[in-house]
């Protein structure tokens, strides 16, 4: 279907350039990491005013889709991690690390507080049972990557609330303190809007959209150690899968 501005509608021909931007992205016209049309070029297109292509992108800048370079110009959003979605399970450390990515993360918090009822139920604890809350934000040279809030099960896990988590991996700490491997994990992905909090984080519209990843994380021995919500920016991560046809 071919996309075009209606200057009878009612709608501000801003939004509508920047929804056909959209459409032009989503049908790979321009691909992850392309450089996009100038200001200029945009105007002579179709014939709108340097004010109209700034607000339209900008638009496409705070939900993610495209980045501005000063000096350069305007790219479709490229993602620099990717995340193999399967039968291993890798954490989030670990998968950057096997893309050779560099990154620090960052404690806003930690605390032994009381398990809700939908805290209890996720880590199989008695409810008001003390379960360590982490909070972590995992930073690449590109800028925070993973907002990632854990709570972590202190009965099958003792002393985890002893580690530096900016230096220290969970997983390890979890199988160190539970003596038991991890076995696996629970996962459901969804995709949210940003808020004011996790937008602050990203630098991103509250509006923008991020992934959600809820997991529960369990032991070899079908204990659960961690409930942990992972917020992601959707321009820098992708999920991989390889699957084989049976």
């Amino acid at each position: 279907m071919e996309l075009f501005l209606d200057r009878d509608s009612a709608r501000p021909v801003h939004l509508q350039f920047s929804a056909l931007l959209r459409e032009r992205i989503y049908s790979q016209e321009w691909g992850a990491g392309d450089k996009m049309p100038s200001e200029h070029d945009f105007m002579e297109m179709y014939g709108v005013s340097r004010g109209t292509v700034q607000k339209g992108i900008q638009i496409l800048v705070d939900e993610g889709l495209v980045t501005r370079e000063k000096g350069r110009g305007t790219y479709v959003s490229k993602p620099d991690i990717e995340q193999m979605s399967g039968s291993s399970l890798l954490s989030f450390a670990e998968s950057l690390r096997m893309q050779d990515i560099d990154f620090d993360t960052k404690v806003l918090r930690m605390e032994i507080v009381s398990a809700n009822r939908t805290c209890a139920k996720k880590l199989g604890v008695p409810e008001n049972s003390p379960v360590l809350y982490l909070q972590r934000v995992r930073s690449t040279a590109g800028g925070p990557l993973i907002f990632m809030e854990s709570r972590l099960n202190l009965l099958s896990c003792p002393g985890l609330d002893n580690y530096d988590y900016s230096t220290r991996t969970l997983f390890s700490a979890i199988e160190e303190t539970s003596h038991h491997k991890i076995g696996y994990a629970k996962r459901r992905y969804g995709a949210r809007a940003a808020g004011k909090v996790r937008g602050g984080i990203f630098g991103c519209d509250e509006k923008a959209p991020v992934l959600n990843i809820d997991q529960v994380i369990y032991l070899d021995n079908n204990v659960s150690s961690e409930w942990g919500n992972m917020w992601l920016p959707t321009n820098r991560f992708v999920m991989v899968s390889v699957l084989q046809r049976i």
